[in-house]
């Protein structure tokens, strides 16, 4: 397929620039992929969609302060770095604006005296070394900002600190929030264990991977960005033992379920066990998902890996009838937005 056939048309008054002040309150379409059926439906009727003993599976990562404000030693101007990750000690790999300002050897200048260089130019990214050996995620939570896509046009404030988290966010590495996990709420949550629907925490740090544009119109030739990723042997075991017993595995989120089908691909029988280790799977038409059974996953941008994961798992068409049904019915759009439910 090409990269054409998964683009569509949204207005941009549906783009949500900021959240609902009930998370539980957006929106969710509901498609039944196996016979296309839609419904409108809210988020607080999740729990009408699960049965004793099915697993949901939530991504525990937590967005920090990535987005760093700065200016060049001896030039004027501003510039901005969006931390990806670390590569070794002190030494981060970024997206930087302008890039054509970060050549090999540069300095920068941040608030509180932090200090930088860019050490290594790749094709898209920086690699910067900072002049601390302190904790560099307290320093950037002190003095960054909140990553917010560029698609929210206005100016991030300090409700973001806790709107563009999940209420479960634990492990701090994400430069985007696991947007369908935004949904969520205390109460929610303790409605599905009450109900013994099982509760699974697993971790992929959001990252390059998950936001890189494709550039190629082969989607084929699209390399992704390796993200880091875990699940413990607790969450491997019970998502395992839901599996076999018939129970469905709900991925909550397109990076949840690259999680799981990475670690599935890493064994023989698809079996998951405990793993640490970097992704870089792409998932589009013709994929055999080997753990997830049903998909929660917000409504995504046109010609990205992430609508074509969707694609994926709900059929082409399917997918394609169901963001056109959204734009009629004025559902909102993207990280903020209102998200779907892909039952199989």
């Amino acid at each position: 397929m090409k990269l054409s056939d998964f683009d569509y048309k949204l207005p941009k008054e549906l783009i949500a620039q900021y959240p609902l002040k009930d998370r539980c309150a957006s929106r969710m379409l509901v498609l039944n992929k196996s016979n296309g059926i839609i419904e409108h439906r809210h988020f607080y009727d999740l729990p009408k969609y699960l049965d004793k003993g099915d697993a949901v599976v939530l991504n525990d990562t937590k967005v920090f302060k990535a987005r760093l404000v700065g200016k060049r030693k001896g030039f004027p101007g501003k510039i901005e770095l969006l931390i990806l990750k670390e590569t070794e000690k002190g030494i981060f790999e970024c997206l930087a604006k302008p890039s054509k300002r970060f050549k090999s050897g540069t300095g920068l200048e941040f608030g509180d005296g932090l200090e930088a260089e860019v050490v290594a130019v790749k094709d898209e990214t920086r690699l910067v070394k900072f002049n601390t050996q302190g904790n560099m995620y307290a320093i950037f939570e002190k003095i960054g900002q909140m990553p917010l896509p560029p698609y929210i046009k206005r100016p991030t404030g300090t409700e973001d600190d806790l709107t563009y988290q999940t209420v479960y966010a634990k492990k701090p590495g994400a430069v985007a929030a696991p947007t369908a996990g935004l949904h969520f709420t205390d109460s929610l949550l303790n409605k599905l264990k009450e109900s013994d629907v099982n509760i699974n925490y697993i971790t992929l740090h959001v990252g390059y991977g998950t936001f890189r544009p494709i550039d190629c119109e082969n989607i084929k030739e699209h390399k992704m960005h390796s993200e880091y990723y875990e699940i413990s042997d607790d969450a491997a075991r019970a998502i395992n033992n839901a599996k076999a017993s018939g129970a469905k595995i709900l991925s909550v989120g397109t990076t949840a379920c690259r999680a799981l089908e990475s670690a599935a691909q890493s064994t023989i029988d698809h079996r998951l066990s405990a793993i640490k280790d970097e992704t870089d799977i792409f998932i589009y038409s013709g994929y055999n998902f080997k753990i997830t059974d049903m998909l929660l996953t917000n409504f995504h941008l046109p010609k990205t890996t992430l609508f074509m994961l969707v694609c994926a798992f709900a059929g082409y068409d399917n997918a394609m009838r169901a963001y056109r049904e959204a734009v009629e019915q004025k559902y909102r759009f993207y990280s903020y937005g209102d998200c779907m439910l892909c039952l199989s």
